[in-house]
Order: structure tokens, then sequence, then C-alpha cells
């Protein structure tokens, strides 16, 4: 009798007692007292969040196409009294009420919407059902679809998509890089012909530079230095064996200025030892493909004939 009167309801749990088969109360965990024979407490129902998996439902898509899709729910039991008396067998009722509702949303979406828009279907299947099982005393937290399966030649049709658009997408990137490559390749070509075009320029600026230089510095020194006739044809006849030399010169063509060179020169030579020094001979004529002019070749002017020294 003891044993029947005390009662003690454990944690997350609750109990409804029916006095003369009446709805008397909800018993809360702890230690409460009833009355035999009176009170009859019903199996006690679990407050805690539950989770059921429903078997693979066939739905349609919109584009004519069956598929299975596994669905997992969360709910949570809210109200004892509810659960009881509202809904014969609270299971099978949200059970029947996600596929209908499942088939309503899958319905209207295509199969690649619906294999990217698992986020939406969830938040449409919580809100329908969440409505409906309110009056039952459930609360439903979450719908989650665990899986979708297309029929095996949808599978196979997309994975050959998948892999067409796989090579589509490598084959632009190699394109891409090839592209790049020779874009590189060419705005390097050009930079490097730009930088060797300046140095070439710079280089030919500084040698132009250095050759005026040296060419200033050797007109100051010869002004400065006042050299003579005769120097300057010395450095004239020392001059000639350069011109003639190369591999190209085959004919060698003596100017009509190497006559007065070196009639100055003799002129010089035979102030020196003091004699008559005998005229140069004349200098041939060029052989250009020309006629000699009418005048004939040029002469070389007789140099100054040196006084005879007084008789001792």
């Amino acid at each position: 009798m003891a044993a029947k009167t005390i009662r003690i309801i454990p944690q997350a749990r609750a109990g409804v007692v029916e006095r003369l088969g009446r709805y008397s109360r909800t018993l809360n965990p702890g230690l409460t007292i009833v009355v035999p024979f009176i009170d009859k407490v019903k199996p006690l129902i679990d407050l805690r969040e539950q989770v059921i998996t429903f078997a693979p439902q066939p739905v349609i898509t919109e584009d004519n196409l069956v598929v299975q899709i596994d669905t997992v729910l969360y709910f949570t039991i809210t109200d004892p009294k509810s659960v009881t008396y509202e809904v014969a067998n609270p299971l099978q009722a949200i059970e029947q009420l996600t596929v209908t509702t499942l088939r309503n949303v899958i319905g209207g979406m295509t199969l690649e919407d619906a294999l990217t828009s698992r986020d939406n279907i969830n938040s449409q299947l919580r809100v329908v059902l969440d409505e409906a099982t309110g009056r039952w005393g459930i609360r439903i937290a979450r719908v989650e679809l665990k899986s979708i399966d297309p029929p095996g030649s949808i599978q196979e049709a997309m994975e050959k998509q998948m892999r067409a658009e796989r090579d589509r997408r490598a084959t632009i990137l190699q394109a891409e890089g090839v592209k790049q490559s020779q874009i590189l390749t060419a705005q390097g070509d050009q930079q490097s012909a730009v930088l060797r075009a300046q140095g070439e320029r710079e280089a030919a600026i500084l040698r132009a530079e250095g050759e005026a230089r040296a060419i200033q510095t050797v007109f100051t020194a010869i002004h400065e230095g006042r050299p003579d006739r005769e120097l300057l044809s010395y450095q004239y006849l020392q001059m000639l064996p350069k011109l003639a030399d190369g591999q190209a010169s085959k004919v060698f063509v003596i100017p009509s200025e190497f006559t007065q060179a070196l009639g100055g020169l003799g002129s010089a030579i035979g102030s020196a030892i003091g004699g008559p020094v005998p005229p140069a001979p004349p200098a041939p004529p060029a052989d250009n493909g020309r006629a000699a002019e009418p005048d004939g070749p040029r002469a070389l002017p007789e140099p100054p004939k040196p006084t005879d020294p007084p008789a001792a």
C-alpha cells in the first residue's frame, strides 16, 4: 500500500495522473503522493530532446525525377497532458506529417535546387512541423535531410557532367597560364630590349663625349705647342701607312697633299744640312678610272734655295 501511495518521479520525466478515469494532474520530478485505487499514474513521459530517423521516402521533384530522401527529426515534449490526450501515436503522426510536408517542399524544386538548398528545405520543414505539432505538446527543434539519392542513371549523368566541367576548367586554367606566361615573356623581352637600347645609347653618348674631350685636348695641346710646318709634315707622313693598313685596302692612292708634305720635309732637311735639295718628283695621277685633267698633275712647290755661306 505504501509503494502505491508514494511515488518518486526522476529528473526530466513527467507523469500524468488520472483520478477515476479523468485527468487530475501532472506529476513533476520529485516525491509525490497518490491515492491508491483512485489515482492512476500513466507511464512516465521523457522530457528530453529525442531523435528519430525515418526510412527513405520516395519524392518526386519538379523535373519529374524520383529521389530517395532520408530525414532526421529532433523534437522535445513540452506538455505531457497534450501529448497524452491530443494524439494517439505521436511518433507516427510526426513521421507522416514530415513525409507529406517534405513532398510538398521538394515537389516545387528541381533536383539541382534540392541538392544545393538543404538549409532552405530544413527551415521550411521545421516551420511547418512546429506549427502543426504545437497543439500536441511537441516542439520541433531541428529537421535535417540525411541524404538525397537520385536514380543511378542520373548519378552517372551528373558524374559525367561534373567530369566534363572539371576538364573544361582545367583547360581554361591551362590556357590562361600559357597566355599569362607568354605575356610575361613578351614584357620581359620588351623591357630587356628597352634597357639594352638605353645602355647602348648612354655608352655611345659617353664614348662620343670621351672622343670629343680627347679631340679638344689634342687640339688645345697642338695650338698651345705651336708646331711648325716641318713637324706637321712629318706627322702626316707617319700617318700614311696607318691609313693604308687594312685587309680591304687593295689600291693605295697617294693624295695630293703628300707632295706638299714631302716638299716641306725636304726643305727642312736641306736647311738643316745646308745644301740644295732636288725637287720632289711629281705625284702620280690617281687611278680612279677618270681621264687626267687638262692642266696635268700639280707640281710640288720648290723649296727655297739656301743661301751660300759667306767665304771665310
